[in-house]
């Protein structure tokens, strides 16, 4: 063999082995795809715009759940005023009131700057407070605007507006208007935010990929392994809660425009997040050991590392002293009579 021949077996042999290294880089480079229909995942994203957060019913870290038959939202339960959290307008009728003339003199929108207000009526029938609905009579009406919030305690401005909304409210239907003081309010209000703001928990620790990039079709599977479902907007999965209308247990949140992207199963995602908003979950739901628990099984199944805000491995240990400082903060929540998952908690800290 001439040394000209050899030199061009060696070549050849180089070009092959370049072209090899290629194909598999191109190949560890495309990001992970999910084991379902294309077209399916694609058309999963594409509606999820038009759903709204899936409340199934489902048990925290319910395995199998199939995103593909998922239902609509029930309607939420109306949230009931409740003068820990709320600033209470009563408003006095002359006569009982019929439901459908309420409702037609309702404001058009129930917030005053950041703050939410709600309107009330007695039912003369089983003298219970709830939202007007058509077809009852109400003997009383009443009027709240929450107090405080994760936007700060309601302020001077808000409460103006407040009051000039409900006032015209109650010209319309013929009430009498009681408004507490304002400078009272806003007192009550700052004191309010000053108590609750430190009890306000939102833990979230990132997913990041160890080197292979997933799509967001591979995510989803991954995720509803766990009972995760398609959130109301793209770039949100959801873990729902047990109760019917509940807020979410978990949220897995990845990049909407991976979400958005035209085909789904190619767009590369390199990290995500997992929140569990602390105060929206009862204690004995126990959000907190599914939180942990779905983040190192994800990070196993996705071959990712779970990482804090710094982007700093978070190790078994710093789980233990997070788990530990929670049960604190439940019991303080609940010296304020806001325990974690009531009505009044989950307002307040939303």
């Amino acid at each position: 063999m001439t040394l000209g021949v050899a030199l061009g077996i060696v070549c050849a042999l180089l070009l092959v082995a370049l072209v090899v290294q290629g194909l598999i880089w191109t190949r560890q480079a495309r990001p992970r795809r999910a084991e379902i229909d294309a077209s399916n995942s694609s058309r999963q994203f594409a509606e999820r715009g038009e759903r709204t957060d899936p409340e199934l019913g489902a048990e925290p870290g319910a395995p199998e759940a199939d995103a593909t038959e998922l239902r609509p939202a029930p309607p939420r339960r109306s949230a009931r005023l409740d003068a820990l959290i709320d600033a209470i307008v009563a408003l006095t009728l002359e006569a009982p009131v019929a439901g459908d003339f309420v409702i037609a003199h309702l404001p058009p929108t129930r917030r005053a700057g950041t703050k939410p207000f709600y309107v009330e009526g007695l039912d003369a029938a089983s003298e219970s407070w709830e939202a007007p609905a058509p077809g009852r009579r109400y003997s009383e009406l009443q009027a709240g605007v929450q107090m405080s919030g994760r936007s700060g305690a309601l302020n001077e401005i808000e409460y103006s507006e407040f009051v000039q909304k409900v006032q015209a409210f109650a010209e319309a239907v013929g009430a009498m208007a009681d408004f507490p003081d304002m400078l009272d309010v806003v007192a009550r209000a700052r004191e309010l935010d000053a108590l609750t703001g430190p009890l306000d928990a939102q833990l979230s620790v990132g997913l990041r990929s160890n080197g292979v990039a997933w799509s967001p079709g591979y995510l989803q599977q991954c995720a509803s392994r766990h009972g995760f479902v398609p959130g109301a907007v793209p770039g949100r999965l959801v873990l729902p809660g047990a109760e019917e209308g509940a807020p979410p247990v978990l949220v897995l949140g990845f990049d909407p425009q991976a979400a958005l992207a035209e085909d789904p199963q190619q767009a590369a995602l390199n990290a995500c997040t997992l929140t569990l908003d602390v105060a929206q979950t009862e204690e004995r739901a126990e959000p907190f050991p599914a939180w942990h628990r779905v983040a190192t099984l994800l990070a196993d199944e996705m071959g990712a590392t779970v990482v804090d805000d710094q982007g700093r491995p978070v190790t078994l240990h710093a789980f233990d002293a997070i788990g530990r400082d929670l049960q604190d903060l439940y019991r303080r929540l609940e010296a304020l009579d806001l325990a974690a998952g009531s009505a009044a908690a989950r307002r307040l800290f939303s």
